[in-house]
């Protein structure tokens, strides 16, 4: 892979977004931005992929415990699509199941204290879902 990628964890108050580096390979959090609406998330979104010249932006959606397609990943979908006609990039959906899960253990880990600890998780849950994507895709 040679260019970046932009990860966008949708939540129902805030998106995170990761990007990775130039080859492809290591996940960074990027920002968190306040959701709106549907067509002006998407727009932001697209915005800030030409700004950091992405090739691919890739969307978390969360499926349910059977690997189905439940309400919050059919809004997943829903906000790709709206990306998706908003750019020329690329954007694919990527199963993100467990991401917030796996940021609260990497701040535990990593000696956040616990006060800390309570903040949002959207950026680096974003980064989470990311480096998972890179390595599946390395």
């Amino acid at each position: 892979m040679n260019g970046c990628v932009l990860v966008v964890d949708p939540g129902d108050k805030r998106l995170g977004m990761a990007i990775s580096d130039q080859s492809g390979t290591v996940a960074n959090p990027l920002t968190v931005i306040a959701h709106i609406s549907r067509t002006i998330d998407a727009g932001v979104i697209a915005q800030l992929a030409n700004d950091h010249d992405v090739i691919l932006i890739v969307v978390g959606q969360a499926l349910d415990d059977e690997g189905e397609v439940g309400p919050k990943a059919r809004s997943a979908q829903r906000l790709a699509e709206a990306v998706r006609q908003q750019t020329e990039i690329t954007v694919e959906l990527w199963d993100e199941s467990g991401s917030t899960r796996a940021a609260r253990t990497a701040r535990f880990e990593m000696g956040v204290s616990r006060r800390k600890r309570s903040g949002h998780l959207d950026e680096l849950a974003a980064t989470v879902i990311l480096q998972s994507y890179l390595d599946a895709h390395a």
